[in-house]
């Protein structure tokens, strides 16, 4: 007996081929995608614009000659490491408002900063952004309002298309620091940021784990990334610079994760309990995706059904 996916966890280092996949889905035939891949019609979260908007934030704060939040510069990893949690409890937020028509805020920079100082607040870090004076919060939000309207209503659009039935398709990447040992210390890797997901998300997800090596992760994100703001708030064309993939995705330890989970699960160790998250892994060693990023009507037919058939045997076990 097959059933739907009820909430799909897309895990890989950058650039390994997450955003590209999800592309696909989206493409697919709703029949096709429940009678191969055992998915309803996918409604897509994602913590990267909230990357960005961070990357935003410090870019405008140190322009105004302030100290900067979240990234010391553009080149940068987080200042606070515990940011990796900021981002999860943003995704449980999201999650929250499935099936909602959130109305839309007076600001979507000012709500923007309320969600990240609440994130950041219940994982221990500085809400800081609250404790800027009301001047530089003002122009602040001024500069930022543009990229946080769009960022709000790609987010209302898609908790508000929700239906049951559909699979809910989480992406968010992580890892840790080049030549690090198994496990990642916190806040690094993803033992954390699966155990800082809500109970109700983990309750109900399956891992697709995209497996690519870091080295090759490095490879394809310099091959991917456009210059300028345009790709720098793209899904599927931003670069992430050369400090942050080696120190912060020099590292995965999702393979550590599931071979302690006997190839097939996930452990995770949650305030509330441990749990096991069923996992199946979609080899992308051998690149099945980066012609995703093309146009639709040049994607070649025979990329197209190899691809179909290595994601169809990976999430076979998945829909059992």
């Amino acid at each position: 007996m097959t059933h739907t996916i009820d909430t799909l966890l897309l895990l890989a280092l950058p650039a390994s081929g997450k955003s590209e996949l999800r592309r696909y889905l989206a493409h697919l035939d709703p029949v096709v995608t429940k009678r191969d891949l055992h998915l309803g019609p996918t409604v897509q979260l994602d913590d990267y614009p909230y990357v960005h908007l961070m990357r935003r934030i410090a870019e405008e704060l140190c322009q105004m000659g302030e100290d900067p939040i979240f990234f010391g510069d553009d080149s940068t990893p987080f200042s606070e490491p515990l940011d990796w949690g900021t981002l999860i409890q943003l995704l449980n937020e999201d999650y929250q408002l499935l099936g909602t028509s959130p109305p839309r805020p007076a600001s979507a920079a000012r709500s923007l900063f309320d969600r990240l100082d609440r994130a950041r607040a219940s994982v221990g870090a500085v809400p800081a952004l609250g404790m800027l004076d009301d001047e530089v919060q003002s122009r602040l939000a001024d500069a930022i309002e543009a990229e946080a309207a769009n960022a709000w209503e790609e987010l209302a659009t898609a908790v508000s298309s929700w239906s049951p039935g559909d699979t809910v398709v989480i992406e968010f990447a992580r890892g840790g620091p080049d030549g690090e040992a198994m496990p990642l210390t916190a806040p690094y890797g993803y033992g954390y940021s699966l155990a800082q997901l809500s109970m109700e998300i983990v309750d109900r997800s399956s891992i697709l784990y995209v497996w690519v090596t870091p080295e090759e992760s490095r490879r394809r994100n310099d091959e991917r990334a456009r210059p300028g703001r345009d790709g720098d708030a793209s899904i599927l064309h931003h670069g992430v610079p050369e400090a942050v993939m080696l120190g912060e995705y020099g590292s995965d330890d999702l393979p550590w994760l599931l071979e302690r989970g006997g190839g097939d699960s996930v452990t995770v160790d949650h305030h509330s309990g441990q749990r096991s998250i069923p996992a199946a892994v979609f080899d992308n060693r051998s690149d099945h995706t980066s012609f995703l990023r093309e146009e639709t009507d040049h994607w070649p037919s025979a990329k197209v059904a190899d691809l179909h058939s290595e994601l169809r045997a990976a999430l076979s076990g998945l829909g059992e």
